[in-house]
């Protein structure tokens, strides 16, 4: 701009000297003024029915550097009357144009800093929606692990007279249970090997409490052990099929698992027969499996992920977890 300047004040007729000093102060004056607007900008910027107080401040500004351009020339080029009329001759022009290069430079400004501001909003509504949904998952585990332990209290108390030594095996397996559970956050994900090892540790307590009643089939094809789920996520869906599958039976219950890759999903089926005549279908899509698909929804922001179906006495439950 510097060069820009000097030029025309050269091609006008002036010597090199006037039309350098002439360029100087302008732009001198011009970038100072800049700064100052944009460092302004940088604390406070105006709402869009406030845009009128920006304009202002560039009438102002612009007003600022005609008056300082003005003296600055006066000292420095007294003697050049000529140019000294022919300055002020363009007066206007100049102010035009200066406030046209602030106004460039405040909306530049206005700009970016709105930009940053946006990113900075929608970083703050990440952090806030991702602690809600941390809350959120933390209560629907809060609420899934009581009734678990009390039923398992339950069972410890009725064998401690009649079977001590399945109930210290069953509070050793409960201990380990609990134990893993304080480890493992809801949002962390694991391989399928290690959630089904800490499932197992589930099975094992209530085959303690059913004893030969409980039996588990878990089918799993080649290749899933290294896939990726939520931690914790499939013992809700075995506690709902084992519930509706034994509470309101007396015969042995067989709870099928299989685990397939099916696209890019992971896909976890677990069937549990039910009798008809005590056990409605639909009772079979309690808090558990609610919880679950909550769950899902907060992790993926998808409502199909979880499906279940009845055919005569079997209640399937099929979850499907993408990899990501």
């Amino acid at each position: 701009m510097l060069a820009d300047h000097a030029g025309l004040m050269s091609w006008y007729g002036f010597s090199f000297r006037i039309a350098l000093i002439d360029a100087a102060v302008g732009t001198t004056h011009l970038m100072l003024a800049c700064l100052l607007l944009i460092n302004t900008l940088r604390y406070y910027l105006p709402r869009q029915e406030r845009f009128i107080h920006l304009v202002a401040w560039c009438i102002f500004l612009t007003a600022i550097i005609l008056v300082l351009n003005r003296w600055a020339i006066t000292s420095f080029l007294r003697r050049e009357e000529d140019f000294i009329e022919f300055f002020d001759h363009t007066l206007i022009i100049r102010g035009f144009i200066y406030f046209l290069l602030i106004g460039v430079a405040a909306l530049l400004s206005v700009i970016w800093y709105n930009r940053i501001d946006q990113q900075e909003r929608d970083k703050r509504k990440q952090d806030l929606e991702k602690m809600v949904r941390d809350a959120e998952l933390f209560k629907l585990r809060q609420q899934l692990q009581p009734h678990f332990l009390f039923n398992s209290l339950n069972s410890i108390n009725a064998l401690i007279g009649a079977r001590p030594d399945e109930a210290r095996k069953m509070v050793q397996q409960l201990s380990d249970f609990l134990r893993g559970t304080l480890k493992k956050e809801e949002h962390q994900w694991v391989t399928l090997r290690d959630e089904m090892q800490y499932l197992q540790l589930y099975l094992d307590i209530e085959k303690v409490r059913f004893g030969n009643r409980l039996t588990t089939e878990i089918i799993s094809d080649d290749g899933t052990a290294e896939l990726k789920l939520p931690a914790l996520l499939l013992q809700p869906i075995v506690e709902n099929a084992i519930k509706f599958g034994l509470y309101d039976t007396t015969g042995e219950t067989v709870i099928s698992i299989s685990v397939t890759k099916e696209n890019e999903n992971l896909v976890v089926e677990v069937k549990n027969p039910f009798d008809p005549e005590t056990s409605a279908p639909q009772q079979g899509t309690g808090f558990g499996l609610k919880s679950v698909q909550r769950r899902l929804y907060l992790l993926f922001a998808r409502n199909d992920l979880l499906k279940t179906k009845t055919e005569e006495n079997i209640f399937t439950t099929k979850v499907f977890i993408p990899q990501q």
